[in-house]
């Protein structure tokens, strides 16, 4: 049964409140674990987290701007500013995951285990693609370029979070410490190109 473009507004807010809290816990624990077990795997997978909150947040201030109506002006200045410093921390993360990796495996550096690394991963693979399937529902009535971009975030946090998964468990379960390693950059095919569309958009949004 369809739906009306209010109701799926309404539903739309929603599913960011849910993507933004989510994203808050996912990056809280796995920055945290990441440090704590000197994991360049989760820590990439959390600094991946901040990015997508900020794209939740954005996408929220874009769906409450049209629920209520207020002008866009200042939401657009936003979404300028948020692709700069999502370009910006993507390029970073791309050179910290290449430069550590090299560097743990040169120095034998041995990442400790880390279960809670596993179940944030764990979580973030079963409700990621649910969370963008609903997402996809909404966005068939409001037809959002900017909802289609944030569940594309949604799918690539739901890639991110396998990745980080099967690395975390093959360390676990091996103690190969340079599992973890491979499977940071194995990130990269997902990271690079992410990053290089991040810099091709932050040059069209320049201007604030």
């Amino acid at each position: 049964m369809a739906i009306s473009r209010t109701a799926a507004i309404r539903q739309g807010l929603r599913l960011e409140v849910a993507t933004i809290a989510w994203m808050v816990v996912e990056a809280a624990v796995a920055l945290g674990a990441g440090v704590a077990a000197r994991s360049v795997l989760l820590t990439a997978f959390g600094v991946d987290s901040v990015i997508e909150l900020l794209s939740g947040i954005v996408l929220y201030r874009r769906l409450a701007a049209e629920s209520t109506g207020m002008p866009t002006g200042e939401v657009d200045r936003l979404e300028a500013r948020a692709v700069r410093i999502s370009a910006v921390l993507l390029v970073l993360l791309c050179a910290y995951v290449v430069l550590s990796s090299i560097a743990g495996v040169a120095f034998r550096l041995t990442p400790s285990p880390s279960l809670a690394g596993v179940v944030v991963s764990a979580a973030a693979v079963v409700a990621m693609p649910l969370l963008a399937r609903a997402k996809r529902a909404v966005n068939r009535v409001i037809e959002s370029p900017s909802l289609r971009a944030d569940i594309a975030e949604t799918i690539s946090c739901a890639y991110l979070a396998g990745v980080t998964l099967a690395g975390l468990g093959v360390s676990l379960l091996t103690g190969w410490p340079w599992a973890q390693y491979v499977a940071a950059l194995a990130l990269l095919v997902w990271l690079v190109p992410e990053a290089r569309e991040a810099l091709e958009d932050r040059s069209h949004n320049w201007p604030d």
